[in-house]
């Protein structure tokens, strides 16, 4: 349900702003999208996990606020350009 070691240096080196940026917002949205999407998985076949569906509300609700900081910095073209890059909607 973590995102594999390989996996984040990967979405690290995809998302980052500078050369060693690994907690800007891009970032952090990335790594939690890549969790959400494990631990959507899971649920295919432990549907009745409540206690990880419990931790699921509460990394999209982190995602949520995180690109709602995005969102507020007057630039639409950053927001957008991520929540493309990540497949998210609106």
């Amino acid at each position: 349900m973590s995102v594999q070691k390989e996996r984040k240096q990967e979405v690290i080196q995809q998302f980052r702003t500078t050369e060693k940026d690994t907690g800007s917002p891009e970032v952090q949205i990335a790594i939690l999208s890549e969790r959400i999407k494990n631990l959507t998985e899971h649920f295919k076949t432990h549907g009745k996990d409540f206690h990880s569906r419990l931790g699921l509300l509460k990394m999209v609700n982190r995602r949520r606020r995180l690109l709602d900081y995005i969102k507020s910095s007057k630039d639409f073209g950053r927001y957008n350009k991520l929540r493309e890059a990540l497949g998210l909607r609106k």
